[in-house]
């Protein structure tokens, strides 16, 4: 496992479901909403750079609330316990690394379009994880604030 998944689930560790959905201010996010987008946003950077096309409308009902967050990720994420987000995680993380071990150093070099910007897949990839991490101190932030 690599260091910023497994840090990630050190962070939510033995939460329980009431925890996981706990919202720490009413336009907030809760850990769960978190844990689901931090997957979400891997998942979609596959479906552009590695599959090189927009999400299905399979992808975008099962992904879409987690990517985007807001009262429609309030309203649709909850009530799940930790070993789901947990496993949503392994999966998206799996398939990355299953891809990034296919490809040798200078795919990272090789230029794309990113939001309407010239990046490379370096600097896309380097985003994944900034997100992750980002996330993850959120995270720690309301598991501090949790009852």
């Amino acid at each position: 496992m690599n260091y910023v998944r497994q840090t990630t689930l050190e962070a939510v560790a033995g939460l329980s479901t009431q925890e996981l959905d706990f919202l720490p201010i009413e336009n907030g996010n809760c850990i769960g909403a978190l844990l689901l987008h931090i997957a979400a946003v891997e998942k979609g950077f596959q479906i552009e750079f590695f599959d090189g096309r927009s999400p299905n409308e399979e992808e975008e009902l099962k992904w879409g609330a987690a990517y985007s967050l807001g009262q429609k990720g309030r309203e649709e994420i909850k009530g799940a316990p930790l070993d789901f987000y947990l496993k949503e995680l392994e999966e998206v993380r799996a398939r990355t690394l299953e891809e990034f071990q296919s490809r040798d150093d200078n795919w990272l070099k090789d230029t794309c379009i990113w939001d309407g910007h010239e990046a490379n897949q370096h600097f896309i990839w380097f985003h994944v994880l900034e997100d992750e991490i980002n996330h993850r101190g959120q995270i720690r932030m309301i598991r501090k604030m949790l009852p």
